[in-house]
């Protein structure tokens, strides 16, 4: 892998645990970053936020930690089976990373009932595309249709061993369908029928609820030390 340089970031509140101050590191943006490098990458724990490349490096905390699910070995559970089940008649296609009106609208619409008060519910196109899209990334925008309707998007990014999460977002008014979980299960599917092996799932925090449905998807394997290793469901662990 190349040679890589990394920034600090500057501290700021935590989004994710209001309590702490969250800090970043950041790889340089003058570095022309490809597919294998960014593959390098996130097998270090690394994520991307449009073409920024990060990774927590917190002062006092060390609660955000490095998941990924390996794909051969999940089988989908009693109520991820029921999710697959009620949602036979949801169309899913894979779309190129591009902006599209009715995306954003729906995304307008997603944060506005699930992150009222938040950045990003102030997002403008150009900050919407430029969080979700990459101008050096194989990034999919997944749609799932109802019908004509568009329901949710799942931002994807391949990898070479495997596909990272990126984001998803649905129609509030179809929360009930279990679209996020979904999205999840269509991914690590997709990842097995490409022989990947690896479905990247960003970060642990355990005291975070919002990361919650992480914990549904079965077995997952945390970076601890710098090395990947096995995790139990309600064990706890940081990086």
């Amino acid at each position: 892998m190349k040679h890589i340089q990394l920034f600090q970031g500057q501290e700021q509140t935590c989004s994710y645990l209001p309590e702490q101050l969250s800090r970043s590191a950041y790889v340089d943006t003058h570095l022309e970053l490809d597919v294998p490098t960014y593959s390098g990458l996130a097998a270090l724990g690394f994520r991307r936020s449009g073409d920024m490349v990060y990774r927590p490096y917190c002062r006092s905390c060390s609660a955000c930690v490095p998941i990924r699910l390996p794909v051969a070995q999940f089988a989908p559970n009693r109520s991820q089976l029921r999710t697959l089940s009620n949602n036979t008649d949801i169309k899913i296609v894979p779309k190129p990373a591009e902006f599209v009106e009715e995306h954003y609208k729906l995304f307008m619409r997603y944060q506005t009932s699930r992150h009222e008060g938040s950045g990003m519910a102030d997002s403008s196109p150009q900050d919407y595309i430029g969080f979700l899209g990459s101008s050096w990334a194989d990034t999919w925008f997944v749609e799932f249709r109802l019908e004509e309707q568009l329901v949710s998007v799942a931002i994807v990014d391949r990898l070479v061993q495997g596909m990272s999460a990126v984001y998803t977002f649905f129609d509030p008014a179809f929360s009930i369908r279990g679209l996020g979980t979904l999205a999840v299960l269509w991914q690590i599917e997709e990842s097995k029928r490409l022989g990947l092996d690896w479905l990247y799932l960003g970060y642990w925090i355990g005291a975070c609820k919002k990361m919650n449905y992480k914990d549904n998807f079965r077995p997952l394997e945390a970076m601890i030390g710098n090395c990947w290793k096995r995790f139990e469901k309600g064990e706890k662990i940081s990086a």
